[in-house]
């Protein structure tokens, strides 16, 4: 019998990317995939409804509020999307016996230290972003036991606004760029993120919190750098450094992730390069 999965979330850049990969390939589950159109996850009676119409094993939490620099201005709204809302999401898991998957972030650490965080290490999040998202995390740890917490970094994928899609179209109108170098991370596909969680679901994975990023890191500027050379050689004269940027909210200076944990499953990763190559061949076919 296939198992039966609930995406949320389902318009976003990830569940879109899952929905491609899997929907119509996978010979061991059954996907429902809702928009907010379907399901908006702050709604108490939405939630009740989709969850008491049908038995889900499995329940892939891929709605959020993701700017961060709006999200100083909402805070409330951020808090709404990703802390109270997953706080429901989790509790309708647990009464239902669904394993929640839970997309969180890098940025629930303070990017102070120079070695790349573990799971277990401390969380102190700089702005309200990764506030709400860490409130999100411990809401799932305090309702249920049946759930991974996945933190991911710098997502990006063929779909909707994200970084990559930004440097191409603006490298495509010949825009002159200013990237900064002072933030250092890993740049993550949702492809990877995608395939890493079908594995999670197919195999017989420990409950709780994982790093998940690809391998490497980078700063914005030679993340962007590599997308000019990947897309268009002729253009990286057009990507100028800069050490800082007006921005509403903070940004961790070092944010990678420790995948050490992951890694141990046994889960292999691609590194960031290989990853941003992939979507780049995307985005030029599809155009």
């Amino acid at each position: 019998m296939k198992k039966k999965i609930l995406v949320t979330g389902a318009n976003g850049q990830l569940g879109l990317t899952f929905k491609e990969l899997f929907e119509k390939n996978s010979k061991t589950c059954e996907f429902t995939f809702m928009s907010k159109a379907n399901l908006d996850i702050s709604n108490t009676d939405d939630l009740k409804r989709v969850f008491e119409s049908d038995k889900y094993d499995y329940c892939i939490n891929c709605a959020a509020y993701t700017n961060v620099d709006q999200a100083e201005i909402e805070q409330e709204k951020a808090f709404n999307i990703n802390a109270e809302a997953v706080k429901g999401l989790a509790e309708n898991c647990k009464k239902h016996n669904t394993t929640l998957i839970h997309i969180s972030t890098d940025y629930v650490f303070d990017g102070e230290q120079e070695h790349p965080y573990k799971e277990s290490e401390n969380t102190n999040p700089i702005n309200i972003y990764g506030e709400s998202k860490l409130r999100g995390e411990r809401y799932i740890q305090e309702i249920t036991n049946n759930y991974y917490v996945i933190r991911a970094s710098w997502l990006y994928s063929k779909y909707n606004k994200n970084f990559v899609k930004t440097i191409v179209n603006k490298l495509q109108k010949n825009m002159s760029l200013q990237i900064i170098t002072t933030q250092t991370g890993t740049p993550t596909s949702c492809i990877d993120l995608s395939n890493f969680i079908y594995f999670l679901i197919n195999n017989n994975v420990d409950y709780g919190v994982y790093h998940f990023s690809a391998l490497g890191q980078a700063n914005w500027y030679e993340f962007a750098k590599h997308i000019a050379s990947s897309f268009n050689h002729d253009l990286i004269s057009k990507i100028k450094p800069v050490t800082n940027f007006v921005a509403l909210a903070k940004r961790p200076k070092y944010s990678v992730l420790n995948n050490t944990k992951t890694q141990q499953i046994p889960y292999r990763q691609n590194h960031w390069k290989t990853s941003v190559n992939r979507i780049l061949k995307d985005l030029v076919n599809k155009d």
